[in-house]
């Protein structure tokens, strides 16, 4: 495994290199400017390069020093490389600065003609850094010129001309194509589709397995690349790994973007492991991290296509995400009941708890149990243990009465599920805190993320294609849900000062649920108390319980009271379930005169300013300052506040923006300043 993370290739933006001990070394070239004919390259300039950005990789210095010469010809600018950095033992070069040839100013000569100044001080450049032994990547950029280039301009650089040359040799030999084109500016995602190319071009003699490689087709590689290079520009702090394999074979693919890096932040107690793509054996083998945020909603914390269901691939996965995350690990994590999914999870997520998903299991029943005789009552009795039972004795009884009726006892599918039981069946579940994220009646069920978007034979292409149409709808409907729940009174349905006071706190969803909780108290009756050691008090509340058609069946539910802490807890479990109180708990709570519902029973996660109010941890005085990734984190957190009010009124957007927009100006101020110095 070890081997697998050497190979893991991380590129996002609120990272910096850390430097080793260097010197500074000047490679200050002549620029001047030269008229030269172009007519060698004329064709070729046509197609334009690529723009720098940022994780751009290259074979050498040189192919990185070639790319951006022909980008600054095509705008019309020089370049030289104004900065090295040396390791200063093996004098090999693992940094460098490549700037317009206007960048700076020209020392002061003591001749008496001296040249004439033609340098601007312009902050045009790129820098590069050694990633490993072979690869070079930009890690910083500046487009912009503090002078005009057009690329109308006939007139070339010297550092033109050495790339002229060196094209009309290669005019002779070698043509150019857009094989070369990918060459020059690949990535690591090229260099994985490369990779398993030549595997299939090997001799047919000797076979190699590329079942465990992302099945790539045609246009696949370049939508990944143009994904993930627009990311790069257009969201500061988007996350992508890959996993290549010895033969630079592309196994593995992880990202995480800006929006789903902060809803982590919020929303990471209780996380769904959604493989839907891999269980239903789609082509795309898309799996996608999922959280609920204050609405109810599923929100995406992070996806991405694993190459061969293996313990070995969902580590990596599991691990890329907790890099992703910062090292933060949720509470309880819920997944199918996959073995190489439990073993993946248990190493890499040990303080978690993990369970199985009660939907997924039970979605696979008719086609698991469908052929065996008397299917419709095996059915009915299997749903009757699992949904019913309030007590671990109930499930256990109406499981082995199920079973020995209808002589299921070497049922493989049934053993493993009964031998997993402490995992999915509810009842055995009572202490986690699931937030909402299982089901946990017959009429809920657990929909895949990316539901509608994603079907048996989508492809990669397909998908990254539909990929922001189907964030961009689900950002949408999450803030729409934000401008009700903050804008809207909600109607009450009873006098009770529960209801009343939930209203003023709690999201629209997630007061409809728990208001349905309060109309629920109607129809329990008959609370008493039956028993009473020291603080603690236990009732039963009997409630009237619609059963199949019509029938109305009384149920008997036990709740504990604990008065010196108000704790309270009903045996239905479902705060930990759900996350609010149960109509039986609330019912004990008005039968001994509590007006108010204790506040550790009114989750903060359900506020409709939860995101406002997150506490952030700045810790000023333990900051390194010298970390980018630890400062941009940081400031993030706040700046999301800031947002979050922004959206509230066309007063707030207009104050932030204005305090935005002046902020902006004193930096770009204070930045002149110091250039002019």
């Amino acid at each position: 495994m070890m081997k697998n993370l050497k190979q893991m290739e991380a590129v996002c933006l609120n990272s910096d290199p850390v430097f080793d001990d260097c010197e500074e070394y000047e490679d200050e070239e002549d620029c001047s400017v030269e008229e030269h004919d172009d007519g060698v390259h004329e064709k070729d300039s046509k197609k334009e390069s690529p723009q720098p950005t940022i994780g751009l990789e290259f074979g050498s210095f040189d192919e990185a020093y070639d790319f951006y010469n022909r980008y600054g010809k095509e705008q019309g600018f020089g370049i030289r490389v104004s900065n090295s950095w040396f390791r200063s033992k093996r004098k090999e070069r693992y940094r460098a600065k490549l700037s317009c040839s206007s960048a700076g100013f020209k020392k002061k000569s003591g001749a008496n003609h001296p040249r004439p100044e033609t340098r601007t001080g312009c902050p045009a450049m790129l820098v590069i850094k050694l990633a490993d032994s072979k690869r070079w990547r930009i890690v910083e950029v500046e487009l912009q010129h503090n002078h005009p280039v057009s690329p109308e301009v006939r007139r070339f650089y010297k550092s033109h001309k050495k790339m002229i040359l060196a094209d009309k040799k290669q005019q002779e030999s070698i043509p150019i194509t857009e094989v070369h084109t990918i060459k020059l500016y690949r990535t690591s995602i090229d260099a994985a589709c490369n990779g398993l190319q030549k595997i299939k071009d090997k001799d047919s003699r000797f076979p190699v397995d590329t079942s465990k490689h992302l099945e790539l087709k045609e246009g696949d590689a370049n939508a990944l690349y143009n994904y993930f290079c627009r990311m790069k520009l257009t969201n500061p702090n988007f996350f992508y790994l890959l996993d290549l394999d010895d033969q630079g074979c592309l196994r593995n693919v992880f990202w995480a973007d800006a929006r789903s890096r902060a809803a982590f932040n919020y929303f990471s107690d209780a996380v769904a492991i959604d493989t839907t793509s891999l269980r239903n054996k789609y082509v795309l083998p898309l799996i996608s991290f999922v959280g609920v945020n204050n609405h109810g909603q599923p929100v995406l914390l992070g996806c991405g296509f694993l190459g061969h269901e293996s313990v070995e691939y969902f580590i990596w996965m599991f691990k890329s995400w907790h890099t992703s995350m910062l090292g933060r690990h949720p509470q309880v994590i819920v997944t199918d009941q996959s073995k190489p999914l439990q073993i993946a999870v248990s190493k890499v997520f040990p303080q978690a708890r993990h369970c199985y998903c009660l939907s997924y299991i039970m979605q696979r029943v008719p086609e698991k149990l469908g052929g065996l005789d008397g299917y419709e009552s095996i059915k009915m009795q299997l749903y009757k243990a699992v949904y019913d039972s309030l007590k671990i004795t109930e499930f256990e009884s109406s499981w082995g009465q199920m079973i020995s009726q209808h002589g299921l006892k070497d049922n493989k599918w049934l053993q493993s599920l009964y031998e997993d039981r402490e995992k999915w069946v509810p009842v055995y579940l009572k202490d986690i805190s699931f937030m909402g994220i299982i089901p946990i009646t017959e009429n809920e069920s657990l929909n895949a993320y990316f539901d509608g978007y994603v079907h048996k034979h989508t492809s990669f292409k397909e998908f990254v294609d539909k990929y922001d149409l189907a964030m961009q709808r689900k950002h949408m409907k999450e803030a729409m849900a934000d401008m009700e729940s903050r804008s809207l009174s909600f109607e009450l349905k009873t006098n009770c000062n529960f209801e009343v006071k939930l209203s003023k706190i709690f999201t629209k969803e997630i007061f409809k649920k728990f208001q349905a909780e309060v109309e629920g108290i109607y129809s329990c009756f008959n609370t008493r108390q039956v028993n009473i050691n020291g603080p603690i008090m236990t009732f039963v509340v009997k409630e009237r319980v619609e059963s199949e058609g019509s029938e109305v069946e009384v149920k008997l539910f036990e709740v504990l009271y604990e008065t010196t802490q108000a704790e309270i807890r009903c045996i239905c479990s479902l705060f930990n379930f759900k996350g609010y109180l149960c109509r039986h708990a609330l019912n004990v709570l008005n039968y001994n005169g509590v007006e108010e519902i204790p506040s550790q029973y009114i989750l903060p996660r359900w506020d409709k300013d939860y995101k406002r109010k997150f506490p952030v941890d700045s810790g000023l005085c333990h900051i390194d300052v010298n970390n980018p990734v630890e400062l941009y984190n940081i400031l993030h957190k706040h700046v999301m506040q800031v947002v979050e009010e922004g959206v509230q009124s066309e007063e707030h957007y207009k104050a932030v923006l204005q305090e935005v927009e002046a902020l902006l100006s004193r930096f770009s101020l204070e930045d002149n300043n110091l250039v002019s110095l």
